[in-house]
This record gives C-alpha cells, structure tokens and sequence, in this order.
C-alpha cells in the first residue's frame, strides 16, 4: 500500500464514520475498485496529462453524478485533481483496512485444490470466529498446485497444511537427512 493511498483511504474513512456513512461509502467504493480494476482505460484517462484537471473532473461528474454519495465523488475528484488517481486501490485497502479494525472483522484468505463446498466455508468460518474472537471474512482462492489441504492467509500471517507443504517438509528433512 502506497503512502498516498493510506493518507487519503485513512481521511475517507474518518469522515465516513464521523458522518455514519461508513457502511455507506465501503460499498460505493468497493464496485468501484472492481470497476476500475474491469477498465483500468478509465483511470488512465483520469491521469492523462492532454486533458485539462477540469475536463477530467467533468468526466466524473458525468458518469458519476446522482450515482454515488457527494463524498465519494468529491474524493473521485481530489485524487484525480492531486494525480493520484492511480492510488485508488491502495485507498479502498486503507479505507477496508481501518473499517475492519473498528468493526472487529478479520478478512480471511483461504487457498485450496478445489473450491469449498457452503457448508466447509461455514465450519471453517465458525471455527476461525470462535478461535480468533472476530467476524470473519472468508474467501476462498483455488490453487491446484497445492493438491490438497488448506492454507490460511490472514492479518499477515499463513497457516500453511497442504499436501504440498507437507511433501515439502518431507523433501527437506529427507535431504538434510545423512546415510
């Protein structure tokens, strides 16, 4: 995450729940990420040094106006007025980021060989709550290179109990190992 990206997020965020719009705001941004993640050309033309900051500014307010919160389009401009557009997804992971901490929620990444069925995401979520205290966020990521098992990411820290893993811990020990 950018300095830039952590200094605005940050603002947003204080003036979202200073106004009860945090809730709000999380979700206008987040489609919004998605968005501009599905079309990075409009970013891009965010930062485009051939069109003047008040045609850019238009741009937004064009496609943007009566379809999101003042807040959120204002923010839209200031980054792109700043040229610091390109900072947007570094600005939702600080806005997720601090919007977590104050609602006690852990986000969750767990990678397995094939996707979790309904029902192992909700063991695994109950069972990661009630050991960590928090509401967890699960989402899952398929690897099959890992052939089996799972692994959790989370708050900077991995589980790690998969077959490939394991195999090589085996791999290791065999090869440290002296005949």
């Amino acid at each position: 995450m950018t300095e830039v990206g952590s200094a605005y997020g940050e603002a947003l965020y204080d003036l979202a729940k200073s106004e009860n719009l945090a809730d709000t705001i999380l979700g206008q941004i987040t489609v919004l990420d998605e968005s501009f993640r599905q079309e990075p050309d409009f970013l891009r033309l965010l930062q485009s040094p051939n069109l003047p900051k008040q045609e850019r500014c238009s741009v937004i307010d064009a496609g943007f106006q009566g379809k999101l919160h003042s807040y959120v389009l204002n923010f839209l401009k200031i980054l792109t007025e700043k040229g610091y557009a390109r900072h947007f997804s570094d600005c939702v992971a600080a806005y997720r980021q601090h919007y977590n901490v104050d609602n006690n929620i852990l986000p969750v990444t767990a990678v397995t060989a094939v996707s979790l069925t309904a029902e192992q995401s909700e063991k695994l979520t109950g069972k990661l709550s009630t050991l960590t205290g928090k509401k967890v966020e699960l989402t899952n990521r398929v690897d099959p290179g890992i052939l089996g098992g799972v692994r959790l990411d989370y708050d900077g820290k991995r589980l790690d109990d998969t077959v490939s893993h394991r195999l090589d811990s085996v791999r290791a020990m065999l090869k440290n190992t002296v005949l």
